[in-house]
């Protein structure tokens, strides 16, 4: 199981439309309704308990940075593999430091292929993805 969590519907759909391909069972998460309360991400993670969370980064980067790295000290999310993503890692990069984000560039399926290998590697191996 992969947890998506992102902004974008855009982006979810063609990226859940890979990981499919790639055999991964998807949840998804928005992150609007994660900041507002819709959704209780540490419920969400207790529920679906993904092997990996893929995780957006969009602007404004210091504020949603920062966000992801309260989530991340959930109880929920304790033992979780991150794999955080963004469609600007230099802009990015420039705002919080040196990063080890995963550029998605377009939104094409074949434009998420370095997602992919991080995954399959980090699913393989359950390691901790650390950024």
């Amino acid at each position: 199981m992969v947890a998506v969590v992102n902004t974008n519907d855009d982006l979810v759909m063609a990226l859940r439309s890979r990981l499919i391909d790639e055999g991964y069972q998807i949840a998804i998460a928005h992150i609007r309704d994660i900041k507002t309360g819709r959704t209780d991400f540490g419920a969400f993670i207790t529920s679906h308990r993904p092997d990996t969370i893929v995780y957006d980064i969009a602007i404004p980067y210091e504020d949603n940075w920062t966000f992801l790295e309260t989530l991340r000290t959930l109880p929920a999310c304790r033992d979780c593999n991150f794999i955080v993503t963004t469609v600007n890692k230099r802009v990015m990069e420039q705002r919080v430091g040196k990063t080890g984000v995963i550029e998605l560039v377009g939104g094409h399926a074949d434009d998420f292929e370095p997602l992919v290998e991080e995954l399959h590697e980090v699913v393989g191996t359950r390691k901790r993805f650390t950024t």
